[in-house]
């Protein structure tokens, strides 16, 4: 078992690396720092657009959905919205 769980580690890290910056984002909003939480929802699909560049198409995983330009650049999108979201809205009255 502990063999099977190894070998899931290792063909899919990418994916689970962007899953866990997820998690903190969404833990941070849970909490109510939203801001930070959709700076990290950012960072996380900058980070998944990075892996889907850098990654060949049998190590990216479930990253890979269409071609890789068309992947990066849409998460490059996503990514600089999310950021600029985080960065420019009013924090609703808190200093």
């Amino acid at each position: 078992m502990k063999q099977y769980w190894s070998a899931v580690l290792r063909r899919q890290w990418p994916v689970l690396s962007v899953a866990l910056i997820g998690l903190v984002a969404l833990t941070l909003v849970a909490a109510g720092f939203w801001r930070r939480g959709a700076l990290m929802i950012g960072i996380g699909v900058g980070v998944a657009a990075g892996l889907r560049l850098l990654l060949p198409e049998d190590r990216a995983g479930v990253l890979v959905v269409r071609s890789r330009a068309g992947d990066v650049s849409m998460m490059t999108v996503v990514c600089a919205i999310m950021v600029y979201i985080a960065w420019t809205i009013d924090p609703l009255g808190t200093s």
